[in-house]
């Protein structure tokens, strides 16, 4: 028998507002520990000097995890022009300087070359595995690091300010995957100049905006109350981006036992993926295929 887990079978999503110094882990460790749940996760890695949108599931809800990665997400940025840095961010060892500074229109001109479908290289210092292990651990050991171009959907990239002639605001709108640092050194490379991040803020991912996040402080102030558990968001707002269809009573039942199940569904084309609900809970998520859900996912809520 299975060792049972600690904590309380709860679930859903909480938005925190994550602060510089902290990593990812570490943040859902803590909301974890607030809400003394058996089960918590996080929808996309922010670095630990990052801060901004981390959203945090709970219970059920980290099944819905994928869809909230796979969404599209927002940052604001600024890059310090005129420096190259081994991680390409502020933490890193300079190791190219210019004393080159690029116009306003430069720069916007620029922007154009990240924007739609783009290839772009991973930092050196990132999570990426090189047969077996990360990127960044081979990188600190002082190895000689070469990581493929990924393909990354930017679908738009904007100059926010101009604070001075060393830095410059942006905000960035992309697909899963992107690497805010990769933009701001291949940026500086085609301005002839250098550049690395000084500052990243995720703003929205998917469906959760910073402007309805938690502060760390909040959690710590409530954890353990039922003043806590008020901040839950349901779970499907995890499947927001996916269309919602109808099961048939015979379908329920074979959806919850995992099989396929007949679902009511109009507009719906064949192969594509759908979530449905009983008494306003999500019971599954998986492919429409003639007339039936076939589940990937069975969520567990009464």
């Amino acid at each position: 028998m299975g060792r049972k887990r600690k904590g309380r079978d709860i679930s859903g999503w909480i938005v925190i507002d994550k602060p510089a110094g902290i990593t990812s882990t570490a943040v859902v460790n803590k909301v974890k520990w607030a809400f003394n749940a058996n089960k918590a996760g996080h929808a996309g890695t922010l670095d630990p000097d990052a801060t901004g949108v981390l959203a945090v599931a709970l219970g059920e809800a980290t099944k819905t995890v994928p869809y909230i990665t796979d969404a599209n997400k927002a940052y604001e940025f600024t890059v310090t022009l005129g420096a190259a840095t081994n991680t390409d961010d502020a933490e890193g060892e300079i190791i190219k300087t210019s004393d080159a500074r690029p116009s306003d229109d430069e720069i916007k001109e620029a922007l154009f070359g990240f924007v739609g479908d783009i290839m772009q290289v991973p930092p050196k210092f990132s999570a990426v595995k090189i047969d077996g292990q990360r990127a960044y651990k081979l990188a600190r050991d002082g190895e000689d690091v070469e990581l493929a171009a990924r393909p990354l959907w930017v679908e738009e990239l904007l100059m926010l300010d101009r604070p001075d002639v060393d830095h410059v605001t942006l905000e960035m709108t992309c697909g899963k995957g992107g690497y805010v640092r990769s933009i701001a050194r291949d940026l500086g490379e085609k301005l002839g100049c250098y550049g690395h991040v000084r500052e990243l803020r995720r703003i929205w991912s998917g469906p959760f905006e910073v402007e309805n996040g938690v502060s760390l402080d909040q959690i710590n102030e409530l954890a353990r109350t039922p003043e806590l558990d008020d901040l839950l968001l349901p779970v499907e707002i995890g499947l927001a981006d996916l269309p919602e269809v109808q099961p048939t009573p015979e379908g329920t039942v074979r959806l919850r036992n995992g099989n396929p199940g007949m679902v009511i569904a109009s507009g719906i084309e064949y192969g594509e993926e759908c979530w449905v609900a009983v008494d306003g809970k999500p019971l599954a998520v998986g492919t429409f295929k003639a007339g039936n859900l076939h589940p990937v996912r069975v969520f567990n809520l009464d």
